[in-house]
């Protein structure tokens, strides 16, 4: 159980050292082709605490890096598998830096997939959940192929951590922002689908606060029926934005200070090891009370998590 008033990183990233080796066997160009994965904090967790300006606790998920891009289905399981276990010692043996690590799925092997969540997830305090990305294999997160996971996750109360990729169909994509429209475009498409319907439980934690859902209201309220809008309104969101309190603000206006959690990408967003302090401050500047703001520092994260 967890008692200290200590930040609660809802969304940070690592780069589990056996996993990436075993991804370099598979692939020696992958730090070509993703110049993100050279950030030096992904890897060296030493260097990451020691360069850490504010204290907090950080639920950590593997970076952008997933198996089922490169590998067949068995042989991605298997990766998920260990770099699942490897992310859980992770955050065991650094109580101070990591309260709990998110599960990698295969996502071409469905049933390995349920698998890691019924038996690994489930059976290992220190997973928390599962992360799913905005498309895989080329498809929405909403296809009915991949509902399974939703209905799954709902069944065990297990937290999803939902990530932008880009949308390979595009020729256009750049890191300021098409994430945020892909994180929209796939809540959008997961409300349309009647995921939260069909699974009133589920809870879903998304990134860079929610994308463009809180500036666009008003048109979510205009276009779509009364229920898909308020079904905008179930998915949990974090802080990762960079600052900017006012689209903080506007952030807890639409989803709800009950809804909205720190959290920060660290340790991308500013170097060397992200953005907590930046977001810790916008916080303060935010107009809402010390409650709510306590709320979003560690509170919800606490009891989204059962800590």
């Amino acid at each position: 159980m967890i008692t200290e008033n200590v930040p609660i990183d809802i969304f940070a990233h690592v780069l589990a050292p056996q996993f990436y080796q075993r991804m370099l066997t598979i692939d020696h160009t992958i730090p070509d082709q993703a110049a993100y994965i050279n950030n030096q904090a992904l890897l060296d967790l030493k260097y990451r605490q020691a360069k850490q300006i504010v204290a907090t606790r950080q639920v950590i998920s593997m970076v952008n890096l997933n198996p089922e891009d490169y590998v067949d289905s068995e042989q991605a399981l298997a990766l998920c598998w260990a770099a699942n276990e490897e992310l859980a010692a992770m955050a065991a043996q650094n109580p101070n830096q990591f309260i709990g690590a998110v599960a990698m799925v295969p996502m071409n092997n469905l049933a390995g997939a349920l698998k890691i969540m019924t038996e690994q997830v489930m059976g290992n305090p220190k997973l928390l959940g599962i992360q799913l990305f905005t498309r895989a294999l080329g498809k929405s997160i909403a296809t009915i192929d991949y509902e399974p996971l939703f209905a799954m996750a709902s069944t065990l109360a297990l937290p999803i951590w939902l990530h932008p990729i880009f949308d390979t169909r595009k020729p256009d994509n750049n890191i300021v922002f098409s994430w945020e429209y892909e994180l929209t475009q796939a809540m959008q498409q997961l409300v349309l689908k009647g995921v939260f319907q069909r699974y009133p439980q589920l809870k879903v934690i998304v990134h860079h606060a929610g994308g463009m859902v809180p500036f666009f209201a008003g048109r979510i309220n205009a276009i779509l029926t009364p229920q898909q809008a308020r079904d905008f309104h179930k998915f949990f969101v974090d802080t990762a934005i960079l600052g900017n309190p006012l689209a903080l603000d506007l952030t807890v206006a639409f989803f709800g200070a009950d809804h909205v959690l720190f959290g920060t990408d660290a340790p991308f967003g500013s170097l060397p090891v992200g953005a907590s302090a930046m977001i810790l401050k916008a916080i303060t500047k935010m107009h809402i009370s010390d409650q709510e703001k306590q709320q979003i520092e560690f509170t919800n994260a606490l009891r989204l998590l059962n800590q």
